[in-house]
């Protein structure tokens, strides 16, 4: 049977394919400072007669997932996928309907959803992400990114990648880059489709990870997932201990669009060597959405107010990219 993932975002990777042979590897990308700064640095961290060289193992990128490489409104959509399945699985859980939490998604409230906070995701994400392997997750992954719609487009959760993050990621690795995901959403959510959708492999996706137990009987190996999530949660302060955890070393560019991912930009950013921190501006309420300070889903304040003096840059959707979506 084929992978649903593949086929939904062949459009997607068809369309980076033909950059190695495109004198232009931001093509999606409109000229200007957003474009010219990335060309730079690039050129100048790979240029081994330049003061900014950085040698191979040095050339480490991090990408924030939910609004950095694909869309994440109106909700995230790993959220959407945990409501569906606690809707699915209500029936084994009558005591549900007595939380406020799960009564919240149960009654399909719009409004109570977008007041749910933090705590109450993790409870969400750790009841309906559990009770199943490793193996029987990824499967129902993979299943409701082939079949789920978004409400706005009418397309695949899948579809909603953004073509010029996607170049980005083809040109760093061509350059002789790591690309790495640093999400804080769940690490074997992200699995189940980022090779397929940005070339990006397993074991270089960082992300919020459930307590598991390993089980080996009748011969087979199994992980088991349990209720609860490790700390700390892949998020703000939280991304730089992971990023330090699972990788070893400083990144060199930093890439996110909210508050959430000013930790990894600071981390990216603070240390000696050439670096590029990057956050995505969602100003695009035609092509996308537009939203920053009062936003439920990928806030962005602080960001806003501190990138300039940061020396970060601030990519407007709306200006930059000269096309969001692969198929738009």
């Amino acid at each position: 049977m084929p992978n649903p993932v593949r086929a939904l975002t062949a459009l997607a990777l068809a369309a980076v394919l033909p950059l190695a042979a495109s004198a232009d590897p931001l093509p999606s990308w409109n000229e200007g400072e957003a474009k010219s700064r990335i060309l730079a640095f690039v050129a100048a961290v790979t240029d081994p007669a330049s003061e900014q060289y950085l040698p191979p193992e040095a050339r480490i990128a991090t990408f924030d997932n939910d609004g950095a490489l694909w869309a994440e409104q109106p909700l995230y959509f790993q959220l959407v996928f945990a409501l569906d399945r606690v809707r699915a699985q209500a029936g084994a859980h009558p005591e549900w309907k007595d939380d406020p939490t799960f009564a919240a998604v149960l009654g399909d409230d719009p409004k109570a959803l977008e007041s749910l906070h933090l705590e109450d995701v993790i409870k969400l994400v750790a009841a309906s992400h559990a009770g199943m392997t490793d193996a029987e997750f990824a499967a129902s992954a993979e299943a409701w990114l082939g079949d789920a719609k978004h409400p706005r487009f009418g397309v695949p959760y899948a579809s909603l990648v953004y073509q010029p993050t996607l170049e980005l990621l083809s040109f760093l690795r061509d350059s002789g880059f790591q690309t790495w995901i640093c999400s804080g959403g769940g690490i074997d959510f992200v699995r189940a489709f980022a090779e397929e959708t940005y070339g990006i492999p397993p074991e270089q996706v960082i992300g919020s990870g459930i307590a598991k137990e390993f089980r080996f009987e009748s011969g087979a190996a199994s992980f088991a997932r349990l209720p609860k999530l490790l700390e700390p949660v892949n998020d703000k302060e939280g991304k730089p201990v992971w990023i330090r955890r699972q990788i070893g070393r400083r990144p060199a560019l930093a890439f996110g669009n909210s508050d959430g991912d000013l930790a990894m930009l600071r981390y990216a950013t603070s240390g000696t060597g050439t670096s590029l921190g990057i956050l995505l501006h969602h100003d695009d309420a035609e092509r996308e959405w537009a939203y920053d300070r009062e936003s439920h889903v990928g806030r962005l304040s602080e960001g806003l107010d501190v990138a300039k003096d940061s020396g970060w840059l601030l990519v407007s959707m709306k200006d930059d990219f000269a096309r969001v979506f692969p198929a738009h």
